[in-house]
């Protein structure tokens, strides 16, 4: 059984920072494509950053700069750094996991991330 599960949200203060990290179990972690998205209440989900298998990185223009993703396929868990946060990110943080060229396509069950003062 595929599991990912994410931990590492909570509330912060704006300009603060949270590493969030997600552990997976059940897929052979190092063939994965692994993301992390949000979504605002009232908004869809949106990509903040992914990594391929062999470590490339992709980034929302919103985050860049501000946030790092990177993996440890020891672990099986990848990792979102998130730096100098703003009211704006705010959301619910999801997980992903996706193998290219295949039908395996997973979430987890979400973070919750507060930005307020």
């Amino acid at each position: 059984q595929v599991q990912l599960v994410e931990s590492g949200g909570g509330l912060v203060q704006p300009g603060g920072s949270l590493r969030l990290s997600c552990a997976a179990s059940g897929i052979i972690f190092s063939l994965y494509h692994m993301g992390w998205y949000r979504q605002a209440p009232g908004k869809q989900r949106e990509l903040v950053a992914t990594i391929t298998s062999s470590g490339s990185t992709n980034y929302a223009d919103s985050v860049k700069g501000r946030s790092t993703i990177f993996r440890d396929n020891a672990k099986n868990t990848v990792y979102l750094q998130m730096n100098s946060l703003k009211p704006e990110d705010t959301a619910v943080y999801y997980c992903n996991a996706i193998r290219t060229a295949t039908t395996y396509n997973y979430w987890g069950q979400g973070t919750q991330v507060t930005v307020s003062s």
